[in-house]
């Protein structure tokens, strides 16, 4: 018994050791119903930790410690709120938190202003914090698939967004500081309750690409009859062209993807 626990333990410190050496923690599909204590003794030395797939229905508090991480992986879990202490991982980039059961966001995520990518799909959200809008760097948020009845206002100040993905949720409407996001390049707003997009969206989106509005109240003639529609569709049509020639494999949904006017007739 005393040389089995005496291998687990010599497994036990190799591991924090080359966690240590490498600065990525991987716990992807262990079973976990915590973090481990181990994790958080790194503190510093810690940069990616990734424990997706697991049963975590917490973060502890503690994990503010790892004042290093830039990227933070914890889908698939059974989270059902988030600490605080998060907001002192100043040095985070990437955070993934899709597929959990939250149901809010704390205001100190706003403190991340250096995240630059925030996926929290397939969640139970009913609201964004304003805080948000502190998230200057952010260049992708996935909010797809919650609860949303409407985005902040603040979500104009994320300056740096390039996609935003809020396809499957209850929005009724955008706020008009949406048309701030002169860098946006991919808007999902899929499976909504829009009934009327910013009158300025088209002309004030200069980067605009991809615009992808199937399923809300819509019409693709309210579309046309937008501000710039002409110059958004050549954007679109570029891009798409560009793919074609360089032979991109275009996903499962093919060319399907911006506003598809012939199937919008349809619904």
């Amino acid at each position: 018994m005393g040389c089995c626990m005496s291998k687990q333990q010599v497994a036990r410190a190799n591991r924090a050791a080359k966690w240590k050496t490498t600065g990525i923690v991987g716990l992807r599909d262990s079973n976990l119903k915590t973090l481990p204590s181990q994790v958080l003794d790194l503190a510093r030395s810690v940069r990616t930790l990734d424990v997706t797939h697991n049963k975590l229905v917490d973060l502890p508090v503690e994990i503010g410690g790892l004042i290093n991480l830039q990227r933070l992986m914890v889908a698939e879990n059974l989270l059902q709120r988030l600490p605080s202490s998060l907001g002192k991982l100043q040095a985070l980039k990437v955070l993934a938190l899709d597929e959990n059961k939250l149901t809010t966001l704390p205001d100190e995520l706003g403190l991340l202003v250096r995240l630059e990518r925030f996926s929290v799909s397939l969640n139970s959200l009913s609201s964004l914090p304003s805080a948000i809008g502190s998230l200057r760097n952010l260049t992708l948020l996935n909010i797809s698939h919650n609860r949303l009845k409407q985005l902040p206002e603040s979500l104009g100040s994320c300056y740096s967004m390039e996609e935003l993905l809020a396809n499957d949720n209850l929005i009724e409407e955008l706020p008009h500081t949406v048309c701030n996001l002169t860098h946006l390049k991919s808007l999902g707003l899929d499976n909504n309750k829009l009934a009327q997009l910013p009158t300025l969206l088209l002309k004030e989106c200069t980067s605009l690409q991809s615009l992808s509005v199937h399923g809300n109240p819509i019409t693709a003639e309210q579309l046309q009859l937008m501000e710039s529609f002409d110059e958004y569709e050549g954007r679109r049509r570029r891009k798409f062209d560009k793919q074609l020639d360089a032979n991109v494999l275009l996903g499962s949904k093919g060319l399907d993807e911006g506003v598809d006017l012939k199937l919008m007739n349809k619904v």
